[in-house]
């Protein structure tokens, strides 16, 4: 049974799915909007929330701290550059809720749910 037992594990191990998650959450910040399933928008929306607000807290005191968290999760130093530089003080008045998915219908070759994901504007 998986009673209390958190998160999605998209047919794949634990490897697999943190490098998934990593790499959407890298492509969402890169392009801003992406096309995915709505498992995987939904599994990675809350990474992408508290990466933004980790980059909002750290603008005031602790930019190195912040900076070197937000590296071990995105492992990407020009994503992180944009996260602090651009993404953040876009979001500086923004009390949450950065990221809205958009349903877009069923994939054609195997129905899968797809929606689109992208950052709010403002």
């Amino acid at each position: 049974m998986r009673h209390r037992r958190a998160g999605r594990q998209l047919g794949r191990n634990s490897g697999q799915r943190k490098a998934l998650f990593r790499n959407l959450t890298k492509e969402l910040f890169a392009h801003e909007v992406i096309h995915t399933t709505e498992a995987k928008a939904k599994s990675i929306r809350p990474l992408a929330e508290k990466l933004i607000t980790l980059a909002k807290n750290g603008q005031q005191e602790n930019r190195v701290h912040a900076q070197r968290l937000a590296m071990a999760r995105l492992n990407d130093p020009a994503i992180v550059r944009k996260l602090f530089n651009e993404l953040a003080p876009r979001y500086a008045g923004r009390p949450g809720g950065y990221v809205r998915l958009t349903k877009l219908g069923p994939r054609k070759g195997d129905g899968a749910e797809m929606v689109q994901i992208e950052l709010m504007e403002e």
